[in-house]
């Protein structure tokens, strides 16, 4: 028996569909392709920065990797390692965790560079033609191989050149003005 695949024609249509499972997929041409689990490190650095933003802009703004962002080009969706919301899309993700184009777009979103050119070349070019394209006010790229911090933000519709941090320097947020962190404690817990 020849068993066919899933074909979505809109995001709408991909938006309905329930496997029955927890898995997370992108939609790439029309068609589902399932994202693997994060590695342990990674998981352990977005935690930490999510520790360290909630207390500054409340836990319900703030959401780890199951958050859906829908986007233009190829994949449809991205599932963005960390990502602050605005207030509004509190109540807006009540039914589904997905930001949809046609609503306001989150405040940042954090990614964390799994090892691979191919993993790297998506967070920091991909990914981040995405995240510009739909109007997202700062993106920064975790490096924990380089133990940097590249942060982009928006500049007339337009992210400028990165402001690459490192051990030495501390992150802060145009849009959270409060934090105040220093990289090298960000990775820290690579050194056990």
């Amino acid at each position: 028996m020849v068993q066919l695949r899933q074909r979505f024609h809109s995001f709408e249509e991909y938006l309905a569909y329930d496997d029955g499972s927890d898995n997370l997929y992108e939609l790439f041409n029309g068609e589902l392709i399932e994202v693997p689990p994060e590695s342990g490190f990674n998981v352990e650095l977005a935690t930490y920065l999510l520790l360290q933003l909630a207390p500054l802009v409340g836990y319900q703004r703030v959401r780890g990797h199951g958050l859906e962002l829908e986007v233009r080009g190829e994949p449809r969706n991205r599932y963005p390692d960390l990502t602050v919301i605005r207030e509004e899309h509190i109540t807006l993700l009540k039914r589904r965790n997905t930001i949809r184009l046609t609503m306001p777009p989150p405040l940042l979103v954090v990614e964390v560079v799994s090892p691979g050119e191919l993993q790297r070349d998506r967070d920091y070019i991909a990914k981040r033609t995405q995240y510009e394209d739909i109007g997202i006010p700062e993106y920064w790229v975790v490096d924990p191989q380089e133990h940097t911090v590249s942060v982009f933000t928006g500049q007339d519709g337009r992210y400028g050149d990165a402001h690459v941090l490192t051990d030495r320097d501390r992150l802060t947020s145009i849009q959270i003005p409060s934090l105040d962190l220093a990289i090298a404690d960000l990775f820290t817990a690579d050194q056990d």
